[in-house]
């Protein structure tokens, strides 16, 4: 069953008017109709559909690792929890014996590759997965990339069901979600909320020395054991990755985060061709975020974008022929008023892919092409 939901004005305004004015009445409705927006009145489509494509990960290993796993949790952010650390026994579990974990997947291909978070299978000795179905394999990893804590695996099967992937990009902040995993050994477990909000960063959520966040902030209810599950759409389609929870007691306390399936996307391409992720080198510039107080102060033509003070020599953006006070307005299209945003653009690219920078020189708009290299 489908409910309408839809400012019902324009239509019970063109109805008002149907003695004086059918013609018009009848353009009104008809433009009221294309606007209607169909959500579902349940969740079980898009839930039995995207259950299919999640698993359950179980890791162990042995004491060797306690050590590592001490020292990285020792440096977490308070109050921010990383999901699969807490199920295994929380901050501060210093055991030196052998290590169990558990978390979840998403299946990307038919023939065995799955997603899941770096922090689920990092430092395994043995990874098994159980598909929906209840069948269990012997999981051998593939790469992972630890700037985005995303990791591939692979199971010897080739009738799996792979998920359908849906567009980050297109979310929007009050769109409903799922969250799709196996908190708290609760096999293929489904909760329901809304987008909070897009682009959450500086969360220092990733431990790595170059993180890359940019989170889906929801509120679904996500708990230990749900670290790479699915976020799925009301069509069930994937739409991020579960990673952390923001909790002052390991539970769930109204936020959760999950990595956006197109940044998802490219970690496991590259992965999955190549073993490991090539990234990006730094782009060697230095900017000013454009307000209306800088572009009065600069006598700048415009007032958002941003603004270039310097450019490293012998870096991306020199050889590419970006220079001192020109002011980047999009990249690849898409508008950037923000550090972050650029940086972003960056991080979603590939070495050798080339980047048009649209950019404004001297009151003059120019597109300037900028190849990409790799990370020295």
């Amino acid at each position: 069953m489908n409910i309408f939901i839809k400012s019902t004005a324009a239509v019970a305004f063109a109805i008002c008017l149907v003695a004086t004015a059918p013609a018009q009445t009848t353009n009104a409705v008809n433009a009221a109709k294309e606007k209607v927006v169909y959500v579902p009145f349940d969740f079980t489509v898009a839930a039995e559909k995207a259950k299919k494509s999640v698993v359950y990960i179980e890791v162990k290993s042995g004491g060797s690792t306690s050590n590592k796993n001490q020292q990285r949790r020792g440096r977490m952010p308070d109050r921010m929890e990383d999901i699969f650390d807490i199920f295994k026994g929380g901050m501060f579990q210093f055991d030196l014996g052998p290590k169990e974990g558990k978390g979840s997947g998403v299946i990307l291909s038919n023939d065995g590759f799955i997603i899941t978070n770096n922090h689920v299978v990092k430092d395994a000795d043995e990874i098994t997965v159980k598909t929906y179905d209840d069948k269990k394999y012997t999981a051998s990893l593939v790469g992972v990339d630890p700037s985005t804590d995303l990791a591939v695996i692979k199971i010897d099967s080739k009738e799996l069901t792979a998920a359908e992937l849906g567009n980050s990009d297109q979310l929007k902040v009050g769109e409903w979600v799922l969250a799709i995993g196996n908190p708290y050994d609760l096999d293929f477990t489904v909760t329901s909320g809304i987008v909070s909000a897009k682009g959450r960063n500086k969360l220092n959520l990733i431990q790595d020395s170059k993180p890359i966040e940019e989170f889906i902030q929801t509120d679904a209810a996500v708990n230990p054991g749900n670290s790479g599950g699915a976020l799925v759409d009301v069509h069930g389609n994937l739409v991020g990755i579960n990673t952390a929870i923001y909790s002052p007691s390991g539970a769930f306390a109204g936020y959760s985060f999950a990595i956006p399936v197109n940044l998802m996307k490219r970690v496991f391409t590259e992965i999955k061709n190549n073993g490991s992720l090539e990234r990006v080198g730094s782009l060697g510039l230095e900017v000013s975020e454009i307000d209306e107080s800088l572009a009065k102060e600069k006598k700048l033509p415009i007032h958002k974008g941003l603004l270039i003070t310097t450019v490293q020599d012998g870096s991306i953006c020199d050889y590419a022929g970006l220079v001192p006070d020109d002011i980047i307005m999009e990249v690849d299209g898409k508008p950037v008023s923000t550090f972050e945003e650029l940086t972003t653009a960056r991080d979603q690219s590939r070495v050798g892919q080339t980047l048009n920078f649209k950019i404004m020189r001297d009151g003059e708009v120019k597109n300037i092409p900028v190849k990409l290299r790799k990370k020295i």
